[in-house]
């Protein structure tokens, strides 16, 4: 079934969906959720790959690959319809509006999957599909409700390494000591943990940090990302820079604290100052500041410390905005489905 008028979620039936999902019944095994944006050249392999590694190595369990388009602006979208004629019972393509972003295009996806339990992976090739059969081990057998395969490495540049380090760094150090070092995005998620994932919607999502907020019992599993066969990469500097924020700001209360010890240190460094100055003047009879030019270094200084946490002040606030706003996470223009 192919839906051909726009369809819109709005945060209303968002949830009516995800309450459905939860207490639906789960008709498949697994299902495999893959975001794609500018992926074109790369869709059919990544099909090909989980119908050879996966799909062809499990016969017994039932299945469904979930595609969405989250506004891609070149022949992504007809590749995906390509692959979906050749496997219409497998593959579900969901399209987009427009481009709402990785972390919601999957909270899409993982919304219509009807799996026992799901995977979410990238489309661009770099995540190894064989890797599924470890997860679904770890999971059917090993009874882990969450399964993630961490980057030991990345076959990639320096700078993408190097920004990559920094980031994760910071996140094990402001919000999650249990961040793998490489990071993740290629997880295994049980029916419990994604119900909850759904349940618990953020106006600025951080995957990672939903999945590790959990508590689940969770295995990590290692591997080594791949290179980008086709194609480049789209997710640029100052998207991870957002990420980071996002991260650091939904789980985290160090922003505030370094705000508050800004404020004391600055305090106490003019309290100093004035004593000095006072017990000169006592002694001496004179002042040991003359001249304009130390009154701008501090109007400088303490202007640009107000300002920087005005400024963070703003993000919180602004998220808290974005949260209260209750704004649609995603709208879908047509689902291309068998699936009544």
């Amino acid at each position: 079934m192919v839906v051909e008028s726009a369809e819109i979620i709005s945060q209303t039936g968002c949830r009516e969906r995800i309450e459905m999902t939860a207490t639906d019944d789960v008709a498949l095994d697994y299902s495999i959720v893959i975001p794609v944006y500018f992926n074109e050249g790369c869709l059919t392999d990544t099909m090909a790959s989980l119908k050879h590694d996966v799909i062809a190595q499990h016969p017994d369990l039932t299945c469904e690959v979930i595609f969405v388009d989250d506004g891609s602006g070149d022949g992504s979208l007809n590749e995906l319809l390509r692959i979906r004629e050749k496997d219409p019972k497998i593959v579900k393509v969901i399209k987009l509006t427009r481009n709402f972003g990785q972390p919601r295009a999957r909270l899409a996806g993982l919304s219509y999957a009807r799996g026992k339990c799901v995977v979410a992976m990238s489309a661009d090739g770099q995540d190894p599909a064989i890797l599924i059969n470890e997860m679904f081990k770890a999971h059917f057998d090993e009874q882990f409700e969450i399964v993630v395969c961490t980057r030991q490495g990345r076959n990639e540049s320096w700078y993408r390494i190097l920004t990559s380090k920094l980031f994760y760094a910071l996140m094990r150090r402001l919000s999650f000591p249990n961040m793998p070092p490489g990071g993740f995005d290629f997880v295994l998620l049980g029916r419990r943990a994604l119900d909850v994932l759904l349940r618990n919607q953020e106006a600025h999502p951080f995957f990672q940090g939903q999945i590790l907020w959990t508590g689940f019992k969770m295995k990590f599993i290692e591997y080594r990302r791949r290179a980008r066969k086709v194609g480049r990469s789209r997710w640029t500097f100052g998207k991870k820079l957002t990420y980071l924020m996002d991260g650091v700001l939904s789980y985290s209360f160090f922003p505030m604290r370094l705000m508050s010890g800004m404020g004391i240190l600055a305090a106490l460094l003019g309290f100093l100052w004035a004593l000095r100055i006072f017990v000169n003047f006592m002694v001496r009879g004179s002042s040991p500041v003359r001249g304009w030019s130390p009154l701008m270094i501090v109007i400088l200084v303490m202007g640009g410390l107000q300002m920087l946490m005005l400024g963070i002040i703003g993000e919180y606030l602004w998220r808290t905005l974005a949260q209260v706003r209750n704004r649609e996470p995603y709208i879908i223009e047509t689902i291309y489905d068998d699936v009544g």
